[in-house]
């Protein structure tokens, strides 16, 4: 089945005007059961308008009263009539009426997402670099008027594209780290043992003494009893 446009939205309207469990809500919207219990709570989503999905055509009011009337039913969505037209290449077209609130989207994306690189962000909501630094460094000419606000509900973006983009910057995130640790492992200094001296070493450099220089006595020399005369 696919996922239900704004989720979240459509989760908060599910919680709010139907008997639904959960576990039915999380599933149908792709969330976690968790995340919809704290919608009901209040903790999640908050300020969230929902998103009617009977008025959306996204399903029937006959699924979601056999939905309350068993909570083991599985709620089955509407497919769209309208075939998926592919995505050209090049430059995200926003509509006009949308434009105004990409500011907004990038302060929100800076936020919450910044494992995202600037380039991700310019091709997620289809703005530039330029625009993204302004916002950044807070000198956007509407600095005072801009609030972060997720681009999912500004309808800027789809939830899918942005968790593609999310999944993409965890991935490149993840081999950047490894990299690194594989750097670090390989430049591990290795420990040089100094070589022990040897007694023919030591003899060696004993006879290798200058002409007329006395060699020192032996240790049994040196213990001989005074007196003792050599035999």
């Amino acid at each position: 089945m696919a996922q239900p446009l704004m989720p979240k939205a459509t989760a908060v309207w599910l919680v709010e005007n139907t008997t639904l469990t959960f576990d039915q809500i999380a599933e149908f919207c792709n969330l976690h059961p968790l995340e919809v219990q704290g919608i009901a709570d209040g903790e999640v989503a908050v300020g969230i308008v929902g998103l009617d999905p009977i008025a959306n055509g996204q399903i029937t009011r006959e699924e979601i009263t056999r939905g309350e009337a068993d909570s083991k039913v599985k709620l089955e969505g509407r497919q769209s009539d309208v075939p998926a037209v592919p995505r050209r290449k090049g430059p995200r077209y926003t509509p006009v009426s949308k434009r105004g609130d990409r500011p907004d989207a990038i302060s929100w994306l800076l936020k919450y997402t910044p494992e995202l690189t600037d380039a991700q962000i310019c091709k997620l909501i289809g703005t530039t670099k330029p625009t993204i630094e302004a916002v950044r460094s807070r000198t956007h000419w509407n600095i005072s008027n801009i609030q972060a606000r997720d681009p999912v509900l500004l309808g800027i973006c789809s939830q899918t594209e942005l968790e593609d983009q999310l999944a993409r910057a965890r991935r490149r995130i993840a081999r950047k780290e490894g990299s690194k640790k594989g750097a670090t492992a390989s430049e591990a200094p290795a420990v040089e043992s100094a070589p022990a001296e040897s007694e023919e070493g030591a003899t060696d450099t004993a006879s290798e003494a200058p002409a007329g220089v006395p060699v020192p006595e032996t240790e049994t020399d040196m213990t001989r009893a005074p007196g003792e005369d050599q035999i």
